[in-house]
């Protein structure tokens, strides 16, 4: 390697490092989640067994809860594949998602802007941003960091296509469209507004209207993306139904399981946790976009703050509002920080300083920070005693299928959704385990040992019968059930 290959290297290695740290690091530490990425894990595991591509199911039945196309179920399969059923295999399809989104960023800068820094400054933006890099984002195997790619691929690409007319760039806007739709469905579409908008201020709407390959690469989406929703009803009558309730009429019209919000939810996140680092840099990069002196920078500027002010009005006029939901507004937030520290850095490599590190200096005491916390984050969520009421049970039956622990044959005892566990139970049950999932009010019978881990669980529990401790791990225990107290006689005694 020369000198010159070597001074041109170095800065995309080191890139490369510190994008991939926060991405990877402790992945599989933590057990699955409740929710999206155990629902998900569970399709994806069944789909693994039986090799049924078409309908994902739940409990070997049609899941007609989750109603989103499977392309992240596919590829969370393909992975099991590789690397077997684990959490790694579960998470690494977001993982690589979020790693080929900093990837789309990186040549996008490269190209585009013509300045590798322009780009690492905004890949470590996001990838420092709280909300992005997190449970329920990038770093479970949820759909969010998938969607959030094609997105991200999508919307650039028809910004590059307005400033050079090129088809192949609106062509690859249509199939990374298509491919958004196959990951999450109608949120895909949630994007469009702000680029017809876009389009209107360009004044390249027309221009659309009258392309032929507008037309040939909306056939494309249509074909892509609709041809699942055609195959999926014909082999599973009442699917179409089932998503227009469930995704283009339920969540955004009403409020879903109790996920109701005010108006300024997604605001209120981006200032008290989500993006607060770097929220306040927002207006700055706005305003120093707009008066830059490179015309690509202020297009960019202008792109970037319409398509995050329209996608921010879009899910906050949703009646149903979830953290994650805000996922794909992030490239375009991380963009306009982005562009206010880039400005200050060259501003400080044009200058004629005596040290000609400063501006690098800079770079890293604006950066530091807000990476540490993240990695610090990161750390926290691995522990074991994170929420363990929730997750307590999970790591110890991922401690008995790695072999860690011996006991074979019990009872869990668990109030709510278990699908999280579940993930870990139908592993274990292939395996012939001797273990049973009851509720509270479920009957237990005398000898039986029971595995809990919510205090409330464990209180009702203690009321009603006499508990003998065989094994406890934080808050997690292994009880036996040693005899049925006779509240009766109690309050008589009384």
């Amino acid at each position: 390697m020369n000198k010159a290959t070597f001074n041109n290297s170095w800065k995309y290695l080191l890139l490369l490092l510190l994008t991939c740290i926060p991405i990877f690091l402790f992945l599989n530490a933590f057990t699955i989640r409740l929710w999206d990425e155990s629902r998900l894990a569970i399709n994806a595991c069944e789909m693994y067994h039986t090799g049924n591509l078409l309908i994902p199911t739940f409990n070997g039945a049609p899941d007609m809860w989750n109603t989103k196309p499977p392309l992240m179920i596919w590829l969370q399969v393909f992975s099991m594949k590789l690397f077997g059923i684990n959490e790694m295999a579960v998470r690494l399809p977001s993982a690589l998602a979020a790693l080929f989104t900093c990837v789309i960023i990186m040549l996008f800068s490269v190209r585009y802007i013509k300045n590798f820094w322009f780009g690492f400054i905004w890949v470590l933006v996001l990838v420092t941003s709280s909300g992005y890099i997190e449970i329920h984002a990038v770093r479970t195997g949820d759909y969010d960091a998938l969607l959030t790619f094609f997105l991200t691929l999508g919307s650039f690409s028809f910004f590059v296509f307005l400033e050079n007319l090129k088809p192949k760039y609106l062509y690859l806007f249509f199939v990374s469209m298509a491919f958004a739709v196959l990951t999450k469905s109608a949120a895909a579409l949630m994007i469009l507004p702000g680029l017809f908008i876009y389009a209107i201020i360009k004044k390249k709407f027309l221009f659309f209207l009258k392309n032929k390959h507008f037309y040939i690469g909306l056939s494309v989406f249509l074909i892509g993306a609709g041809g699942y929703y055609f195959m999926r009803e014909i082999y599973n009558p009442g699917y179409l139904q089932a998503v227009m309730e469930n995704e283009f009429g339920s969540r955004f019209l009403d409020t879903i399981e109790g996920h109701k919000r005010s108006f300024w939810f997604y605001f209120e996140n981006l200032f008290s946790y989500t993006f607060i680092i770097w929220v306040f840099f927002v207006p700055c990069g706005i305003i120093v976009g707009r008066k830059h002196k490179d015309k690509k920078i202020k297009d960019l500027t202008l792109f970037a703050s319409i398509m995050a002010l329209i996608y921010f009005l879009v899910i906050s006029s949703a009646q149903t509002k979830l953290s994650w939901y805000v996922v794909p507004m992030y490239p375009f937030l991380a963009l306009l920080v982005g562009i206010f520290i880039f400005f200050v850095f060259s501003r400080l490599k044009e200058k004629k300083l005596k040290h000609k590190v400063l501006p690098y200096i800079f770079l890293i005491a604006i950066l530091i920070v807000p990476y540490s916390i993240i990695i610090v984050k990161i750390y926290q969520q691995q522990k074991l005693t994170y929420k363990t009421e929730v997750n307590g049970i999970n790591y110890y039956l991922r401690d008995l299928l790695r072999g860690n622990v011996q006991n074979d044959n019990f009872t869990i005892v668990y109030d709510g959704v278990f699908t999280h566990g579940k993930f870990y139970l139908n592993l274990l049950l292939k395996q012939g385990k001797n273990i049973a999932l009851k509720s509270p009010g479920d009957e237990i019978k005398t000898g039986e040992v029971i595995l809990i881990s919510q205090n409330e669980v464990r209180k009702f529990l203690e009321g009603k019968y006499e508990l003998k401790i065989l094994e406890e791990l934080h808050i997690t225990g292994m009880y036996q059930i040693v005899r049925e107290k006779d509240i009766n006689i109690k309050q008589t005694e009384r």
